[in-house]
């Protein structure tokens, strides 16, 4: 067995165009990194217990549920009205 060589790959070896990811492309992970951060420090710091006040009666949720219950029927609620 040989050692690899250390020239530059040919033209032959590279990948071809589609096969490699582009700046917009990156640019979108990281991105979508930097929300999943953003998402998980937000969850983190809204762990406390907090009072829901129902139609009949009343409970009690972390604050996080709370908010990710409301933002999910409000996109149920919006989408629906839409079509």
């Amino acid at each position: 067995m040989s050692a690899p060589s250390a020239t530059p790959p040919t033209p032959k070896q590279r990948k071809p165009p589609s096969e490699r990811r582009d700046r917009k492309e990156l640019a979108r992970g990281g991105a979508m990194l930097v929300l999943a951060g953003l998402f998980i420090a937000f969850a983190l710091l809204n762990l406390k217990d907090v009072r829901v006040d129902w139609i009949f009666g009343s409970g009690r949720a972390p604050l996080i549920i709370v908010i990710i219950v409301s933002l999910l029927i409000g996109v149920v609620l919006t989408r629906r009205r839409r079509r």
